[in-house]
C-alpha cells in the first residue's frame, strides 16, 4: 500500500476556504448584522471593515444522540441508592440537546453572541450585493471594449488544445482515399488478371510471377500512404466579436444654496459618497457627472463637489438646464444609460418650481432610465416636492424619498437602488 506524505508548508491564508464557507452558510445572519452596522457609521468610516455580532442561537446545528431508552446493564461505582434488580425512573425532558441559546438561565449558564470580523472587501460585497442600477440595458456599439469569443469554422494552424479530432480524421481519410486510389485500382486489375491466368491452363509461369510481383508492389505503395499527416490536422477557429456595452452615466446634482445648512449638506454628501462608492465598485463602464447649484449651476470635479464652500440663493432650474444640455451634447440616449440623483432641501424660488417641472417632463425624464430625488428636511415638504409629484404621476421611474437624519440614509439608499425582479 502506498503512503503519501504532504510536506507542503502551511500557507498564511489556509483558513480562507473555511472563512468563505462560513460566510455562505450564515449569510442571512451576517447581512442582517451588516445592515444594522451601517446605520451607525459616519462618512469617514464608510469604506472600512466591520465587526458583526451573530446571536449564538443562530449558529446552533442539529445533532444526533442516543436517548436513555432501551435495556442496558451498567455498574456504577459508589452507588448507595440502587441494588441489582431495581428499576430506575426515566429522566425528565428530551434525551438530546442542541446548541445553547443566548438567554439568561437560573443556573447561571449561557453563551455570548458570536463576534465575526469582516474585511473591507467582504463588508462592501455583502452590503452592495442585492443593489443595482434600475432598468440598465445594453446600448449600441459605442466604445468597443467588450468582445465575445465565437466559433468561426476551422483552421490548419492553432493551439493543440483546440484540435478537432473528428474533423482531422475526416480529412485524413479523404487524403488517404485520394492518394491510394491509383494503386488500389491497378491492384484490383492485377488481381483480376492473375485469377484469369490461373483459371486457363496451361499457366504462363513467367507472367504469373510478374503479376504477383506487381500485386505486392502495389499493396506496399498503398500501405505507404500515412494514416494521418500534419496537413490533415484541423483546429477550432475562434474570433473575438464586439459586443454591445452597458455604458452608463450618473448625474449627481446637489443643492448648495444658503437654505442648505451644514447639517443638511453633510447628509447630502453622505448619500452621494455612498452612491459614488457603489457605482465605482459594481460597474466598470460608468461615468459620474457632478453638478452643484445655487442660483447658478456648474459642473465640477469630485473634489470641488464634496468640499467646496460656495453658496448662494436657490434656482433649481439652473441645474436642470445644465444637465439637459450636457445630456444632449455628450450622452446620446442611443448609446448611454442615463441616471440622475438629486439632493435638495426643497426650498426653491416659488416661481422656479413650475419651470423645473416642465424641464423634467420635456427634456430629462423621458430620456433617463431612473431619476431619484432626495429631499433633506425634517419639516413639511416645500414647493419643489409638490412640483415633482406631478412628474412622478406620469413617469413610474421617477422616485422621491425624504431624509430626516443620518439614520435614514442607508435605508433610503437601499430602497432606491434595490434589485428589481424582472
Amino acid at each position: 500500500m502506498a503512503t503519501l506524505i504532504d510536506r507542503r508548508l502551511d500557507g498564511k491564508n489556509k483558513s480562507a476556504v473555511n472563512r468563505q464557507r462560513f460566510i455562505r452558510r450564515f449569510k442571512n445572519q451576517i447581512k442582517k448584522a451588516v445592515t444594522e452596522a451601517m446605520n451607525g457609521r459616519s462618512i469617514t468610516d464608510i469604506d472600512n471593515g466591520e465587526k458583526v455580532n451573530i446571536p449564538a442561537r443562530d449558529l446552533s446545528e442539529p445533532v444526533f444522540g442516543h436517548g436513555p431508552g432501551g435495556k442496558r446493564e451498567a455498574i456504577h461505582p459508589g452507588n448507595k441508592e440502587f441494588v441489582a434488580g431495581d428499576r430506575a425512573a426515566r429522566p425528565q425532558g428530551g434525551g438530546g440537546s442542541g446548541g445553547g441559546g443566548g438567554q439568561a438561565s437560573n443556573s447561571g449558564e449561557g453563551e455570548d453572541d458570536f463576534v465575526f470580523d469582516l474585511s473591507r472587501e467582504e463588508f462592501l460585497e455583502l452590503f452592495f450585493e442585492d443593489l443595482e442600477l434600475p432598468n440598465l440595458v445594453r446600448t449600441q456599439l459605442a466604445k468597443l471594449t467588450e468582445f465575445k469569443s465565437v466559433r468561426a469554422g476551422f483552421s490548419s494552424a492553432g493551439n493543440p488544445a483546440n484540435i478537432d479530432v473528428v474533423r482531422s480524421l475526416k480529412g485524413a481519410m479523404a487524403r488517404r482515399m485520394a492518394l491510394a486510389a491509383p494503386y488500389t485500382r491497378r491492384l484490383r486489375e492485377a488481381e483480376e488478371q492473375l485469377q484469369r491466368l490461373l483459371a486457363e491452363p496451361p499457366v504462363d509461369d513467367s507472367r504469373a510471377r510478374e503479376l504477383i510481383e506487381d500485386i505486392e508492389h502495389l499493396r506496399a505503395r498503398a500501405r505507404a500512404v500515412p494514416f494521418i499527416d500534419t496537413f490533415d490536422l484541423r483546429y477550432t477557429n475562434r474570433v473575438k466579436q464586439p459586443q454591445p456595452t452597458t455604458q452608463a452615466v450618473m448625474f449627481c446634482v446637489m443643492d448648495v444654496s444658503g437654505s442648505m445648512d451644514r447639517a443638511r449638506k453633510d447628509l447630502a454628501k453622505r448619500f452621494f459618497t455612498l452612491l459614488y462608492l457603489f457605482l465605482k465598485r459594481n460597474y466598470e463602464k460608468i461615468e459620474v457627472v457632478f453638478i452643484r447649484h445655487h442660483t447658478v449651476a456648474k459642473e465640477v470635479d469630485e473634489q470641488e463637489f464634496f468640499y467646496s464652500r460656495e453658496t448662494g440663493g436657490t434656482v433649481v432650474s439652473s441645474a436642470l438646464h445644465l444637465m439637459g444640455e450636457t445630456m444632449a451634447a455628450r450622452y446620446p440616449t442611443s448609446s448611454w444609460n442615463i441616471y440622475v440623483a438629486q439632493a435638495s432641501d426643497g426650498d426653491n424660488w416659488h416661481h422656479d418650481s413650475p419651470a423645473c417641472r416642465d424641464i423634467l417632463l420635456k427634456q430629462i425624464v423621458p430620456f433617463v432610465r431612473y431619476y431619484a430625488y432626495i429631499e433633506i428636511t425634517p419639516d413639511r415638504h416645500q414647493s419643489l416636492w409638490e412640483a415633482y409629484e406631478e412628474v412622478k404621476e406620469q413617469h413610474p421611474h421617477f422616485a422621491m424619498r425624504q431624509i430626516d437624519g443620518p439614520a435614514d440614509i442607508y435605508p433610503v439608499f437601499r430602497d432606491l437602488f434595490k434589485r428589481r425582479v424582472s
